[in-house]
């Protein structure tokens, strides 16, 4: 009798050693796309000329939302982020750390709604809790996107807008 284990194995991520980061503005870090990839745990199945878009896309938004605040900074003569006065976490900024997050739940977001016809199989169309999770789950990614922010920036959790 023989025993042959059939489950199925999510390979790691593949990174390249020539992945380049993506370069911010010089007060912003740069984005690390295999730091990236381990920290929200996105495997090989998206491909770095997807997840790269997704991470420019993402620093863009983060930036904007940001603009205002940085330009106090740099009129201040701050001119990186992690120079600005903030504790440290790790031996890093909270700053640095709250932007980071910010930044990869932007992304990961937008990867999750790119790759929802992917992750929709057969078996999930019967799952009504992993189809939920799928409904929600781009939208929780943006919510710690927005809520690092507003940690950034010092405002609260709750965003209210009068429609």
């Amino acid at each position: 009798m023989s025993y042959i284990d059939d489950v199925p194995v999510t390979a790691g991520p593949v990174v390249p050693a020539d992945v380049k980061a993506i370069t911010n503005d010089g007060f912003f870090p740069d984005i690390s796309m295999p730091a990236m990839r381990d920290a929200m745990r996105l495997d090989s199945t998206v491909t770095d000329a997807r997840l790269r878009p997704a991470l420019v896309d993402a620093i863009l938004s983060a930036n904007r939302l940001l603009r205002d605040w940085q330009a106090g900074h740099l009129a201040a003569g701050t001119l990186k982020l992690e120079d600005v006065p903030a504790p440290k976490v790790d031996g890093e900024s909270q700053y640095v750390a709250l932007y980071r997050r910010a930044v990869y739940s932007f992304a990961k977001a937008d990867i999750f709604e790119s790759y929802r016809d992917y992750d929709t199989t057969a078996s999930a169309l019967t799952d009504k809790k992993n189809m939920e999770w799928m409904d929600t789950a781009p939208d929780v990614q943006r919510r710690n996107g927005h809520w690092a922010i507003n940690d950034i920036l010092g405002r609260t959790h709750a965003t209210v807008e009068l429609i």
